[in-house]
C-alpha cells in the first residue's frame, strides 16, 4: 500500500477531472438534443436539488475526513483513522437515508407550495431521491482515502460515476420520452442515482482491495488513545460546514449575477433581449472557460490539504512551506501563460467554440481571473489543511460584496456595460485571493516567490509573440479560423514549455512526480540539458 505523492495525486484527479468534463459535455449535447428546450427546462428544475446535495457531499465532508485522517496517520495512528472513517460512514449513510426518503415524500410538498412552478417537474425530483444517499456515502470512501493521500480511488470513482450517470440518463430519456417529456426529465434525473451507485462500488473494491494493508498496520501500531465519537463527528460538522458554504456560495453568487446583470445592462441603454444575450456570453460562455483552465488548480488544492494537513501535525513548518510554494509554482507554471494565451486568442476562441467572435471581449477580461483564481484555489487547499476552514469562506463572503457592489455600479455605464459585470468577476476573484494570501503568509510565512513568477511572466511573453504570429500566418495561410486557433495554442504552448525549461523554471523533482513517464522523461530532458537537477 502506498500512497500517492502530492503532486501526483494532483496529475490523476486532474486527469480524471478533464475526462468527467468531455464526458459531460458529450451528455450536454445528446440530452439537449433528445429533450429539447422544454424537457431541459423540466430537467433543471429538478437538478438544482441533486447540485446542492453534491455540494455538501462532495466537498465539505471528504474534505474534513481526510483532515482528521491525515492527522491520525501523520501520528501512525491507523487504527484513529479507521475509526473515523467508520463513524463518519455510519453518520452519513443514516443521513443520506433521512434526506432520501425527504426529497422522495417531499416532492409532492414542493409542487403544492409552487416552490416548482411546473407539476409536471414532480417526477424528475421524486427520481433523484436515490442518488441523495448513494452520493452521501461515498463522500465518506473518497474523504477517507483523501486522508491517506490515495486520489487514485477517488480518480477512478469520479469517471465511472460519470460514464455510468451518462449512460443511464441518456437511455432512461430515451426509453420514456414516447410516454411525454415530464417522464422522460424523470429518466434523466434518475441516472444520477446508477451514477452514483457505480461511484460508490469502485470505491468498495479499493477499500476491500487495501484492507489487508489497513488491517496490518492498525495491529502493529502502538496503543493510542482514542478520540470519542462525539469529539470526532463534532469536528466533521465543524469543518465541513463551512467549505460546504462556500461550494454553495458559488450557484447563490451566480443567482445575484441573474438578479443585477441583466437589469443594470437595460439601465446602461440595452434592450431586454440586448441584456439577456450579453449576460449569456459572461456567464455561459466565458465563465465555464475559465474553470475549464482551473481544472489542474483545483486538483492541486484538493491533493494539498491531506499534505498539509500531515506536515502541520508533525510540526514540520519548513514541509508546509516547501508544499506550498511548489503548489504555487505550479499554478503559475499553469495559469499565466493560460491567462495571457486566452487573453491574446479571445475573440478567436470564442468564434472556433461557440460560433460568434461577440463572447471574445468577455473572456479576454474574464482571462485574468484564470490566474486569480488559480492563486485562491491554491490557498484555499492551504488554509483548509492547516485546519481553518472558515477563512476561505469569509474572504469569498467579502469578495461577493465587492462584485455585486462593483456589478451595480459599473455595469450600468453605457461605455462598459457588460465589460464591467467581467471586471466586478475579476475583482471577486483578486480579493478572495489576495485575502487568503494574507492568512497564508500570516500562518506560514509563505509569499509568491518573485523569480518563479518572473519566469513563468517571461516565458508566457515569448509565448504570446509566438502565438499571435502563428495565428496571423495561418489564417492567411488556411482561411480557417479553427485550424489557426488550434495551430496557435499549438505553437504557443510548445515554445512556452520550452522558454519555461530554458530559464529554470521547472525543477527535476516536479516532472520526476508525475505518474509512470516522470522519472524516464524527467532523465531525457536533463540529458538534452532543458532541465537540470
Amino acid at each position: 500500500m502506498s500512497k500517492d505523492t502530492f503532486l501526483k495525486g494532483a496529475f490523476i484527479l486532474t486527469v480524471a477531472g478533464i475526462i468527467v468534463k468531455i464526458i459531460g459535455s458529450v451528455n450536454r449535447i445528446l440530452l439537449s438534443r433528445l429533450l429539447g428546450g422544454e424537457g431541459i427546462g423540466l430537467y433543471q428544475m429538478a437538478y438544482p436539488i441533486y447540485l446542492l446535495a453534491l455540494s455538501v457531499s462532495s466537498a465539505g465532508i471528504p474534505v474534513a475526513i481526510s483532515i482528521i485522517v491525515a492527522e491520525k496517520i501523520a501520528l501512525s495512528d491507523y487504527r484513529g483513522a479507521n475509526r473515523v472513517f467508520r463513524i463518519s460512514l455510519g453518520v452519513l449513510a443514516a443521513t443520506g437515508l433521512l434526506f432520501t426518503f425527504l426529497l422522495y415524500f417531499g416532492a409532492g410538498w414542493l409542487i403544492d407550495h409552487h416552490f416548482v412552478r411546473d407539476p409536471r417537474a414532480y417526477y424528475a425530483i421524486a427520481a433523484l431521491a436515490p442518488a441523495i444517499f448513494f452520493v452521501t456515502v461515498l463522500s465518506s470512501y473518497r474523504g477517507y482515502f483523501q486522508g491517506l493521500q490515495m486520489m487514485t480511488p477517488t480518480a477512478v470513482s469520479q469517471i465511472f460515476e460519470q460514464l455510468l450517470r451518462v449512460i443511464t440518463m441518456i437511455a432512461f430519456a430515451y426509453i420514456l420520452l414516447p410516454h411525454g417529456l415530464e417522464f422522460a426529465a424523470a429518466g434523466a434525473s434518475f441516472g444520477a442515482g446508477p451514477g452514483a451507485a457505480a461511484g460508490l462500488l469502485v470505491l468498495l473494491y479499493f477499500y476491500w482491495k487495501h484492507k489487508p494493508g489497513f488491517k496490518h498496520q492498525m495491529e502493529t501500531q502502538p496503543q493510542i488513545i482514542q478520540e470519542t465519537s462525539v469529539s470526532i463527528i463534532s469536528r466533521i460538522v465543524k469543518l465541513a460546514l463551512p467549505v460546504s458554504l462556500a461550494n454553495i456560495m458559488l450557484p447563490v453568487v451566480a443567482s445575484i449575477d441573474l438578479l443585477i446583470v441583466p437589469a443594470r445592462l437595460e439601465v446602461a441603454g440595452y434592450s431586454v433581449e440586448q441584456a439577456t444575450e450579453l449576460f449569456g456570453y459572461l456567464t455561459g460562455m466565458a465563465v465555464p472557460l475559465v474553470n475549464l483552465a482551473t481544472i489542474l488548480t483545483a486538483s492541486l488544492a484538493a491533493s494539498l490539504v491531506p499534505a498539509v494537513s500531515e506536515a502541520f501535525t508533525l510540526g514540520n513548518k519548513q514541509l508546509i512551506y516547501q508544499r506550498t510554494a511548489t503548489a504555487m509554482r505550479i499554478s503559475n507554471m499553469i495559469t499565466i501563460p493560460s491567462f495571457i494565451g486566452m487573453g491574446l486568442l479571445a475573440t478567436p476562441i470564442s468564434l472556433m467554440l461557440y460560433g460568434t467572435p461577440n463572447a471574445g471581449t468577455s473572456i479576454a477580461i474574464l482571462s485574468i481571473g484564470i490566474f486569480l483564481l488559480g492563486v485562491h484555489q491554491v490557498t484555499t487547499g492551504v488554509l483548509q489543511g492547516l485546519g481553518h476552514t472558515a477563512i476561505p469562506v469569509i474572504n469569498m463572503a467579502l469578495s461577493a460584496v465587492v462584485k455585486v457592489i462593483m456589478s451595480w455600479l459599473l455595469t450600468a455605464m453605457p461605455a462598459l456595460g457588460i465589460m464591467g459585470a467581467a471586471w466586478a468577476t475579476v475583482a471577486d476573484f483578486g480579493v478572495a485571493a489576495l485575502l487568503n494570501m494574507f492568512f497564508v503568509y500570516r500562518y506560514t510565512g509563505f509569499s509568491l516567490d518573485i523569480k518563479d513568477t518572473v519566469k513563468a511572466i517571461a516565458a508566457s511573453a515569448v509565448m504570446g509573440a509566438v502565438v499571435l504570429l502563428a495565428y496571423d500566418a495561418l489564417m492567411s495561410y488556411t482561411l480557417r479560423n479553427t485550424v489557426a486557433t488550434i495551430g496557435a495554442i499549438a505553437a504557443g504552448g510548445t515554445v512556452f514549455g520550452t522558454v519555461f525549461l530554458l530559464v529554470g523554471g521547472v525543477q527535476a523533482r516536479d516532472i520526476e512526480q508525475l505518474p509512470r513517464i516522470g522519472e524516464q522523461l524527467a532523465a531525457l530532458l536533463i540529458k538534452l540539458r532543458l532541465l537540470r537537477r
